[in-house]
């Protein structure tokens, strides 16, 4: 048994203990029986027979780490030990994984199902006191459910997803782990004049990925195409010159995401200063992560030290404060400083102010932040801020009664940059944050 598989052993039985915990609390207040579970099952596309890549659900994966294996449920009350339906077909035409039950299943009650639609032979007769979750609402009418994604019993799941058990964040931690180890492949084929797409595989070469096993789309982008923040051609073609690098990707562990950035210059010129500025400030962004901080207040003082950086290089030709009141700084700055990481990469729960679910409206000035919910120990976030210049915002921004607050000579010096973002992964501890992205030489 390898050290990282001890680990995960050890720290299991806890995490499932707190999942029957939440669980039998939720149930209790929705005077509800008990949960069943669907991992999902695979989507055809439209008048075709090649079905779309399989996601989990990730109320599923939250349980155990099967994250490819389609039609398997779950059956989960609180109290008594979990019954895992595994969907094994007997089948000639594809590879059909075997359960591998590592250091998880003894907790399970495991039963084989060998044809999807015999399920309903295994699993509650009487599924009144039975709640469906999964995407598959037109399976559970058939089945006979009459429960399906209860609200309520979201909420409660969904608010106290934010608090990562220590097996959680001991697989976030490999996530991370895993991610580094591809980022630093991608900066060195960045550095040998590759394209887009040669750097894209780099990445995935050294994770041994396909383009499907990314917990989300890679951004790989050069040069201009940095100022684009969901960038996903992949060029095939080499710039005429390497100018700047965005990447944006993350890794998979049994389930938990890993979503990292980094922007680089080819040279040291005035955009590398820009880029080792902004690092600079997105780790003071991170270590002012704390306890009873509203992750609102953490965003608006970051978007004030980036109007700082605006007026330190020149861009505008106000001060820090005038270009916040006015609120130019949202065109360089367009996006939210980030959100709560887990399961997913956008994780759920970051509106909630309680477990009933009652919402959090960001301000109407920042309506693309991602979380407004208070900082609490146990919670997981990326901390990614940016700076960019965005042909369309500019446009928009300049055609304003504001324009005469920019320096647009510098602003179109550094057009063909594109932007930068820099993201970094933290859990927050009652003492401490934990860095996993730094801590691991990135």
């Amino acid at each position: 048994m390898n050290k990282l598989t001890s680990k995960l052993k050890k720290e299991y039985p806890q995490h499932l203990e707190q999942l029957q915990h939440r669980t039998k609390q939720a149930l209790l207040r929705e005077n509800i029986e008990g949960i069943v579970i669907h991992s999902g099952q695979e989507v055809k596309a439209f008048l075709d027979d090649n079905t779309y890549p399989f996601r989990v659900n990730p109320h599923f994966k939250h349980w155990l780490p099967l994250i490819d294996v389609p039609n398997c449920w779950l059956i989960v009350n609180g109290e008594d030990k979990p019954t895992l339906i595994y969907y094994q077909p007997v089948d000639f035409w594809h590879k059909v994984k075997p359960l591998n039950e590592s250091y998880w299943g003894e907790f399970f009650h495991i039963k084989i199902l060998k044809q999807a639609s015999d399920v309903d032979k295994l699993l509650p007769y009487d599924k009144k006191g039975f709640a469906y979750i999964g995407s598959h609402v037109e399976v559970a009418k058939v089945l006979g459910f009459e429960a399906m994604n209860p609200e309520p019993l979201l909420n409660y799941f969904h608010y106290h997803r934010a608090y990562k058990t220590s097996y959680e964040q001991e697989c976030l931690r490999h996530s991370n782990y895993l991610a580094v180890n591809a980022h630093k492949a991608a900066k060195q084929s960045f550095l040998n004049g590759d394209t887009e797409f040669e750097i894209q595989n780099a990445y995935l070469n050294s994770l041994g990925y396909t383009t499907n096993e990314t917990p989300y789309g890679n951004i790989v982008a050069l040069n201009k195409n940095c100022s684009i923040l969901h960038y996903m051609d992949l060029d095939k073609n080499a710039p005429q010159a390497h100018q700047s690098f965005l990447i944006d990707a993350g890794a998979n562990f049994n389930g938990y995401a890993a979503d990292i950035t980094r922007t680089y210059s080819f040279k040291q010129d005035k955009f590398a200063e820009l880029i080792t500025r902004m690092d600079t400030l997105m780790l003071n962004a991170a270590r002012s992560l704390k306890p009873g901080l509203s992750y609102v207040d953490l965003h608006l003082a970051t978007y004030h030290e980036i109007a700082q950086v605006l007026a330190e290089f020149d861009f505008i030709k106000v001060s820090a404060d005038t270009a916040v009141d006015s609120g130019i700084v949202s065109t360089f700055f367009p996006h939210g400083l980030g959100h709560h990481l887990g399961l997913q990469v956008h994780d759920v729960g970051g509106f909630m102010a309680d477990e009933r679910g009652t919402h959090i409206n960001a301000p109407e000035a920042h309506p693309f932040l991602r979380t407004s919910r208070v900082i609490e120990a146990g919670q997981v976030f990326t901390i990614e801020p940016g700076l960019y210049f965005i042909d369309s915002l500019l446009e928009d921004l300049k055609e304003s009664a504001n324009s005469d607050q920019v320096n647009w000579q510098k602003v179109d010096e550094m057009r063909a940059f594109g932007g930068i973002r820099i993201e970094d992964n933290i859990i927050v501890h009652q003492s401490h944050n934990e860095n996993m992205t730094r801590d691991l030489g990135l």
